[in-house]
């Protein structure tokens, strides 16, 4: 049997998963922080254990944003009434094709497409700015269909938060290190390590919406 969350568990978990909802992304541990009122980072990491440890909360390590929500058992739900996904695909702001800049997440309203013709799976789009990917025919203002995953193959186009800045990029695996490719000759690609703990992988391109 589950051990109970205490009222403050209860209520970060909330927040968290609200949190996630409105913007496509898990809040950090120093936003959980400020909106709780915590002096340090230890004690919203201290409860954080708690709900992995309980089973509500899963945690990738060294990645920001890395907090997953765990489905809650039936008898744990709220009994409130199913709210209706909005038809079409989430529009959650601008990603850059140049050199990163700050992630800009605004949820405006839903692309009218049908998410089907992406192959399934959880859909978000993002609006691009700059021409660091125009070989790849990804242009400024255009959008990209991304698909929310944590790996890529090698050759595949993803968008990539580093730290609070979000690219999109051509995806290679080199060995100990990652290289975020532009399609643009003009500019130099970006290399990560292991050492560069604030990287999250948000998906994989899988469709683009030119500006018309």
């Amino acid at each position: 049997m589950a051990r109970p969350l205490t009222a403050k568990q209860k209520a970060i978990l909330e927040f968290i998963r609200s949190e996630t909802a409105r913007s496509g992304l898990p809040p950090t541990i120093r936003e959980i922080g400020a909106h709780f009122g915590f002096r340090s980072t230890g004690s919203t990491r201290d409860h954080l254990y708690a709900l992995e440890a309980k089973g509500h909360l899963d945690r990738r390590r060294h990645i920001s944003r890395g907090l997953v929500v765990r489905p809650a058992p039936d008898a744990e739900r709220p009994l409130t009434p199913q709210a209706q996904p909005p038809k079409g695909i989430p529009l959650l702001g601008e990603t850059a094709a140049g050199a990163p800049t700050l992630a800009v997440e605004s949820r405006e309203a839903p692309l009218g497409i049908d998410p089907a013709l992406f192959g399934g799976g959880e859909l978000f789009a993002l609006r691009v700015r700059g021409d660091s990917m125009r070989d790849a025919g990804i242009y400024d203002g255009d959008h990209v269909i991304v698909r929310r995953q944590p790996a890529a193959e090698n050759g595949d186009i993803v968008v990539a938060l580093l730290g609070d800045e979000a690219t999109v990029k051509r995806f290679f695996h080199e060995g100990h290190r990652v290289r975020l490719q532009p399609e643009n000759p003009a500019l130099e690609p970006i290399y990560l390590t292991p050492r560069d703990a604030e990287v999250q992988l948000l998906g994989k391109v899988v469709g683009v919406l030119r500006r018309l």
